[in-house]
């Protein structure tokens, strides 16, 4: 007779810091204190790290020994709470390699985005604008370490979603460029490339009333902003929608007048 086969349980963890913090364990949620969510997230955005790095991440404004004593009872929970979730060892620490990181897979996509190779159909490009719709990262988190990732990670997120926006426009889908481009702009309302990328939008569907309104309330932004106006070259684009059709006609119109 054989060796009686040994039976192992299989635990997949999935870790979610987009449209705020989830945590899954073989799909069902699992509860986290918040103390350990941050050191979840730290090593699900920074990869390895020495654990120095990381109790002075967490803890700046503890000694050396109460930051080191607070990582380590930080890494004893989670060790015993979610066993499998971290990589066995004592230093540096790190997420075990098969944990699924939604901010990895957006970010993947996002690169392909900028390298022409996206997605290649209608449906993926419109599953991935809903993906970026809601794409914030650990919304109303505000400690340093985070908010200069979510700084990058907007300038990630909106690049993407201009990149997306002109797709839509080359294959013709100009309700979804608009969407696109509007969604860049409520997350950078300054930014003047994904203005373009409206304006386009609306002008290739034909809605001019649209563009003039869109194009006068980023003037306004830009003058209560910087006191600045667009660049010329945004102004050369609507420059004609902004002129008499027919000087002549406006002129003798005039003339005739009572």
């Amino acid at each position: 007779m054989g060796e009686p086969e040994i039976m192992t349980v299989s635990r997949s963890w999935e870790v979610h810091l987009l449209g705020g913090w989830e945590i899954f364990q073989d799909r069902r949620p699992v509860r986290v204190t918040y103390r350990q969510q941050r050191l979840i997230a730290v090593l699900a955005l920074y990869g390895s790290q020495p654990r120095s790095f990381l109790a002075g991440m967490l803890w700046p404004n503890s000694s050396e020994k109460q930051a080191t004593g607070s990582l380590r009872e930080s890494i004893w929970l989670v060790s015993h709470q979610l066993p499998g979730l971290l990589v066995e060892g004592r230093d540096p620490l790190a997420l075990d390699p098969n944990v699924v990181i939604d901010v990895h897979i957006v970010r993947r996509q996002a690169e392909a985005l900028q390298t022409n190779h996206g997605p290649q159909d209608e449906l993926e490009r419109v599953e991935m604008l809903e993906t970026l719709r809601n794409a914030e990262l650990l919304s109303g988190w505000y400690e340093d370490w985070i908010t200069a990732e979510q700084e990058r990670w907007q300038q990630l997120r909106v690049k993407a979603l201009e990149r997306l926006a002109a797709q839509f426009l080359v294959h013709g889908e100009t309700g979804l460029a608009v969407e696109a481009a509007a969604c860049a702009i409520g997350v950078d309302p300054l930014r003047e490339s994904a203005e373009r990328l409206l304006l386009e939008a609306y002008l290739s569907e034909g809605n001019i009333a649209q563009a003039l309104r869109s194009y006068e309330a980023f003037r306004a932004r830009l003058r209560d902003e910087f006191g600045v106006e667009p660049s010329s070259r945004l102004a050369e684009l609507m420059a004609p929608l902004q002129r008499p059709r027919n000087p002549a006609f406006r002129s003798a119109g005039h003339r005739n007048g009572p």
